[in-house]
């Protein structure tokens, strides 16, 4: 049953747990009691996991927290299954059912926090592969008529941290269901070198998927703190792609600077490194910091707001822009008014 919260704390709503408060907060367990929104009325904040949300203060409107849940397996071949996904069910928790089913392909985004319906809308991505290649398409609800609607892989306009569900305008889609295409046959992705050594480390030559799977668990638990102990949205800012000609330039003041080749021309920068460089690893401001461990990852000690988390994220852009000359984007989204 739906249920409807007024006057709202939404601190168990954001990874972050910051204390923010709703006006309503709509928790929706069916499609059958979704009543469509007027157009011109205020639009609704749609908060999953809030795993990749900072808010920046109370939310006037009406927050919309999907719960639908179920899983099922549509259609297979020899090789390939299509498996369908609600969108309140948990990413990692989906993850670990598909490994269990011998569905295999998504064991490299293992304890990714988050839900099924807000992945799409990040194209989330680890460890050597992003969720795009593995969709077939994604089932959302027009939240202003109440209408369905189904995008393909290439409807979904996927790249880097991105798809068409971020851009403007935001929160105009419910997605309620993904559909993903995965193998019946083993087969891994160990090109990433930290999943690659962390394997090495366990003696494991020809890894299977499920030692996929908990090698990566292993290394993220390693570097990222739980949200459950430490507030945090994991990776606060993108890694900046930069053109050969900045490379070569950077490489050459910064012999260890690590980046990994793109398709086609340019590099991309490890943002956590640059941070690091600049000495920002491990410092506070009060109640909010950058993690000691990962400087890609901004934390709440406790009692700290997102007006303080911002104000964190600006000076390391700053620090960053002075010292590489390279413009660092968050890659969690904003929500209310910087005061």
């Amino acid at each position: 049953m739906s249920e409807r919260f007024f006057n709202c704390s939404l601190k168990s709503y954001n990874s972050f747990g910051l204390e923010a408060r709703a006006v309503q907060l709509w928790c929706l367990d069916s499609l059958e009691e979704f009543e469509p929104m007027q157009k011109d009325g205020a639009p609704a904040l749609l908060l999953s996991g809030g795993s990749n949300v900072l808010l920046l203060g109370d939310v006037p409107g009406l927050v919309l927290h999907s719960r639908l849940k179920g899983i099922r397996m549509l259609d297979r071949d020899e090789t390939r299954v299509l498996v369908r996904a609600a969108g309140g069910e948990g990413w990692h928790e989906f993850v670990r059912h598909c490994l269990a089913e011998g569905y295999y392909g998504l064991e490299n985004l293992a304890l990714i926090p988050g839900t099924v319906g807000a992945a799409p809308v990040q194209n989330i991505g680890a460890y050597g592969i992003e969720l795009a290649e593995r969709v077939a398409c994604v089932e959302a609800l027009e939240l202003s008529t109440g209408r369905m609607h189904r995008f393909s892989r290439a409807d979904c306009e996927f790249g880097y941290r991105d798809s068409i569900f971020k851009r403007e305008p935001r929160d105009r889609y419910l997605i309620t269901a993904v559909e993903f295409l995965l193998d019946l046959k083993p087969s891994v992705n160990t090109r990433y070198a930290a999943l690659a050594n962390e394997l090495a480390a366990a003696g494991i030559s020809a890894p299977t998927p499920g030692d996929v799977f908990d090698a990566i668990c292993r290394v993220r638990r390693s570097k990222l703190p739980d949200p459950a102990q430490l507030g945090n949205a994991g990776s606060f800012f993108k890694n900046p792609s930069v053109t050969e000609a900045q490379y070569l330039e950077l490489k050459d003041c910064e012999p260890g600077l690590v980046a990994y080749p793109l398709p086609g021309a340019g590099y991309k920068l490890a943002a956590g490194w640059l941070i690091e460089r600049c000495g920002l690893r491990g410092q506070r401001r009060g109640a909010v910091g950058v993690h000691e461990r990962q400087s890609l990852v901004l934390v709440n000690y406790g009692g700290g707001s997102g007006q303080e988390i911002l104000a964190l994220a600006r000076e390391v852009q700053e620090r960053v822009l002075e010292r590489f000359g390279v413009a660092l984007e968050a890659e969690v989204r904003l929500v209310g008014s910087v005061t």
